[in-house]
């Protein structure tokens, strides 16, 4: 049972609200011309292969409605992929094609979809169903991750990925979304995904949390989460916090999947990155974020930024407490 926990007290714990977020992080520190940057998917992939960041092969983009006759075309060859909007947020629209079924296509919820469906999915997409502002759009075609092994327990029916809170090339807090049947394979929390809070210190789990209630162990696969430690940690975080000067945002969030060759991968970036992360960590973002201005501040470079704020964050131990603090919903 999930305890109340007064005003006070969520101000002694550092918890940040939205308001204050939007305010003293986002609006401070992410000039508004840089948005466009992070907000429109094509233009990260482009930014970050230009900087030699790994991110997924792009097999093609659905630009007008009269294109959607050519999909199938442009899959035809292609056993798996993922159709995702440019300008999506929060994993909506993205359609995950794991395997054929002769003429038909076997989304990771192991549920069977024909080519109309494909289409019908991605004509949605350019009419600006799944975007920031319903705003039109263009469809995205990329390959689908082949995500480490190590991390296949701690996910369903979809791929994990490793969310890291990046304050002025810092990196401040960071946890791992985890897929299940009730989010229909994609890392979304509030659709029934997993967030595991994680130590950036060696980045081992702190704890695990789903629909905002703590739990040990995933609902579909039975794994523990105590147990888990994420490999290639080093280069997770470098990957982050390189972002930071890749964008000209102070205040982000990096999207971060590891894969079984090519290891550390960048999925995509937020200039608006939710709070939810808190509540996996059990613990606030404020005084994090306060220290995370003074590394900033005197480190002399990007690689004593990662490590200071490895020293300064690190968390020993697991926490995985038998009550959870009760976060407001504005941190959720």
């Amino acid at each position: 049972m999930i305890r109340l926990v007064a005003p006070s007290t969520l101000r002694r714990l550092g918890i940040l609200g939205m308001n204050r977020r939007n305010i003293s992080f986002i609006g401070a520190n992410n000039p508004r011309r840089n948005y466009q940057l992070v907000d429109n998917k094509l233009l990260t992939k482009k930014a970050a292969l230009e900087r030699g960041i790994v991110v997924p092969e792009l097999y093609g983009v659905i630009e007008h409605q009269f294109q959607i006759d050519h999909i199938m075309e442009q899959v035809q060859d292609r056993d798996a992929f993922v159709i995702k909007p440019v300008q999506g947020s929060g994993g909506k629209g993205i359609l995950v094609v794991v395997g054929r079924d002769g003429d038909r296509f076997v989304k990771s919820s192991g549920s069977v979809i024909a080519d109309r469906d494909l289409r019908r999915h991605t004509s949605n997409i350019l009419a600006g169903l799944h975007s920031l502002g319903g705003r039109n759009d263009f469809a995205m075609i990329e390959a689908l991750i082949d995500f480490n092994p190590a991390l296949a327990e701690y996910s369903y029916e979809g791929v994990p990925d490793i969310r890291v809170i990046v304050l002025r090339g810092v990196p401040v807090m960071a946890m791992m979304r985890c897929a299940t049947h009730a989010s229909d394979g994609k890392a979304n929390l509030h659709q029934g995904a997993v967030g595991v809070g994680i130590d950036i210190g060696d980045g081992h789990s702190i704890a695990a949390v789903q629909h905002g209630s703590l739990v040990t162990h995933h609902p579909d696969t039975g794994a523990c989460f105590k147990s888990l430690r994420l490999p290639d940690w080093d280069a997770i975080l470098d990957l982050a916090a390189s972002c930071a000067e890749m964008t000209g945002l102070g205040y982000l969030g990096a999207d971060i999947v590891l894969d079984r060759q090519r290891g550390p991968m960048l999925l995509e970036l937020n200039a608006r990155p939710g709070l939810a992360i808190q509540v996996a960590n059990q613990e606030g973002l404020i005084h994090r974020l306060r220290m995370a201005e003074e590394i900033a501040a005197t480190a002399p470079d990007h690689a004593a930024r990662v490590r200071l704020a490895r020293d300064r964050f690190h968390r020993p131990e697991p926490v995985f407490p038998e009550e959870p603090v009760a976060f407001p919903s504005g941190a959720a």
